[in-house]
């Protein structure tokens, strides 16, 4: 018989939060770009990102790693894009599940901790987006000094919620960094899905799998 939930680890960016489209916001660099060529220099800058984003550990490493993203976008629109100008056009908002989710988890009783790959400003992110209160730990793969699908960063997340594997459930989107990676780690794991493909369509859908 499975042991009962005691806590719960969600990941950020496609299952907590979401990302505002960043050419929607770009004001600051885009007069006179092509929409195309602007959506294409923002997007190779996410995926360099995603790459990287471990690396902005505290203040300092964090700032360089935002100036080399930066970098990127300049390079592909040949014009000078600042960090804080780039700054600017990225945010996030919460998906409307994830509050009253988490809301309801805690009211159970349960520990929960975001738990994704991300630099170090990821705690700033969710308290913009008001899910941070709402949350017991925060880990992020910058601080955590491993990344999913690493287990390491999953042992950081039970370490600070005080259970065991067993007593832990992983909710994500990517089925690589968060079924392989929880289950790597002996956490049981469900894949998000909001297109119906997944465990679950929705945040609101975790109760029915929490073990009692």
């Amino acid at each position: 018989m499975a042991e009962r939930t005691r806590a719960v680890f969600l990941d950020a960016l496609g299952t907590l939060v979401e990302l505002e489209p960043p050419w929607e916001h770009a004001d600051a660099f885009a007069d006179g770009v092509p929409r195309e060529r602007l959506i294409s220099a923002l997007r190779a800058e996410m995926a360099y990102y995603r790459e990287h984003s471990h690396e902005g550990r505290d203040a300092q490493s964090l700032a360089d790693l935002r100036e080399r993203c930066a970098a990127i976008v300049s390079r592909e629109l040949d014009r000078p894009v600042s960090a804080e100008a780039l700054m600017q056009a990225i945010r996030f908002r919460g998906f409307p599940d994830a509050a009253p989710a988490l809301e309801r988890l805690r009211a159970r009783g349960l520990s929960l901790a975001c738990v994704s790959n991300w630099d170090c400003s990821l705690p700033d992110v969710l308290a913009r987006c008001g899910l941070g209160g709402a949350l017991d730990a925060v880990i992020a793969s910058a601080t955590a000094g491993s990344r999913k699908p690493e287990p390491g960063i999953f042992a950081a997340a039970l370490e600070a919620t005080g259970c065991s594997p067993e007593q832990a459930l992983h909710v994500g989107d990517t089925r690589g960094e968060d079924l392989d990676g929880a289950r790597a780690a002996r956490i049981r794991a469900l894949l998000l899905d909001r297109a119906g493909n997944g465990d679950i369509a929705s945040l609101d859908e975790i109760d029915d799998h929490l073990a009692s």
